[in-house]
């Protein structure tokens, strides 16, 4: 991400991150006006969750340390927790509008004390929501998925393919976390190994620091481990990320093809990151598959779900995607599911299937809800 691009969105991301912050103060200020000896533990309490996140990405840019990793692990907790409040308050106040103009909500519910069990209610059950997410964030399951590729693919017969997408390496996704990855990738005895994209969380110094590309080289795959970039590589530096990945064992596809075992074709393209601010942009899928002989299976890897009719008319067999998370926390999947065709899961588009995955690991809140993380294992029957 280049400079003047970064500058600009991080202060819109600065900016609504403040004004959210301070609207839901505002809401508990206003719940402690008859309580004011809470009121100075309200304050000193919300000042350090809010701040938690921005003050550990500072301090991680300096050194990473214990007291980095913590507040950054505390921020992003927070995060989970702001939007859940953020969805409160706005109800809330929604109820308050149609209230005032047909009046329903019984007076008993406007007193201090009411209005303080609200917001104890509240804190509760947002606790209770981010507990219960975090730990369906821990526990990724196998999602499995049997298809048939009308093509002969000699001397193969069948691929068992072990697919991982939006691991996101970094301070939250840990070598802890990476390990039974990696451990349950591995009990699929996989033919190949793909990760379609958001390896690396944001900036690679975390992921130097924990030594996980030694975790990413313990990957048992009989043609080995391919990946291609995902918007997040392109947010903390994508080739210093790339060359990470590299140097320990994973080959990336940056709009290039690979064929195997002289049986099958990958397919790997740029992220569309790539196309922000260059003079140049990512290959067309049809430029970067021009000289592939289709009697072969192709399989495409594209990070981002957009024009998936692209690879139907480019006569691509089987194209795995990710970068949605299905929204990763309820109901924001609402929002992904109107931004892309598929947001989560299977779909057969002329002879092509496609898979796009809520991903394996979790950007931002260390939180899944509504969404399980999954590892891909999908095994392809040549005929």
């Amino acid at each position: 991400m280049r400079a003047r691009d970064a500058a600009i969105f991080f202060s819109i991301v600065f900016t609504m991150y403040g004004l959210i912050n301070l609207y839901i103060f505002s809401h508990g200020s206003s719940v402690l006006a008859a309580h004011p000896e809470l009121y100075p533990w309200y304050l000193g309490v919300f000042l350090f969750f809010s701040l938690a996140f921005i003050a550990g990405r500072f301090l991680e840019r300096v050194s990473i340390t214990l007291l980095s990793s913590a507040l950054i692990w505390i921020g992003s907790f927070w995060l989970a927790a702001m939007a859940y409040f953020l969805l409160i308050v706005v109800a809330i106040d929604v109820l308050r509008m149609l209230n005032a103009i047909v009046p329903f909500i019984p007076t008993s519910l406007f007193t201090p004390d009411a209005k303080l069990n609200t917001l104890l209610m509240s804190v509760i059950g947002v606790a209770a929501i981010i507990i219960g997410g975090a730990i369906n964030a821990r526990t990724p399951r196998i999602k499995n998925l049997n298809l048939t590729i009308p093509k002969n693919s000699h001397p193969l017969k069948s691929l068992n393919i072990v697919a991982a997408s939006d691991i996101h390496l970094g301070t939250i996704i840990c070598k802890a976390r990476l390990e039974r990855i990696v451990e349950k990738i591995n009990s699929l005895d996989a033919d190949i190994v793909l990760l379609p994209g958001d390896v690396v969380d944001e900036d690679i110094g975390p992921v130097i620091k924990q030594n996980l590309g030694e975790t990413l080289r313990k990957i048992k795959s009989k043609h080995g481990v391919i990946a291609i970039t995902g918007n997040h590589e392109y947010i903390g530096g994508v080739n210093a990320a790339c060359q990470y990945l590299v140097e320990h064992g994973i080959t990336m596809l940056r709009d290039d093809v690979v064929r195997i075992a002289d049986s099958f074709y990958v397919v790997g393209r740029e992220d569309v990151s790539y196309n922000r601010g260059r003079q140049r942009q990512r290959k067309p899928l049809n430029e970067l598959m021009n000289g592939i002989d289709k009697s072969l299976p192709i399989i495409l890897m594209d990070h981002q779900p957009f024009r998936l009719h692209e690879a139907e008319e480019n006569g691509v067999d089987l194209q795995l995607s990710g970068h949605t998370h299905h929204g990763q926390m309820f109901p924001f999947n609402y929002i992904t599911k109107r931004i892309f065709e598929v947001s989560w899961g299977y779909k057969k588009k002329g002879n092509t299937h496609i898979y796009v995955s809520c991903g394996v690991g979790s950007w931002g809140p260390p939180v899944r809800v509504g969404n399980t993380p999954e590892i891909m294992n999908i095994k392809l029957i040549f005929a």
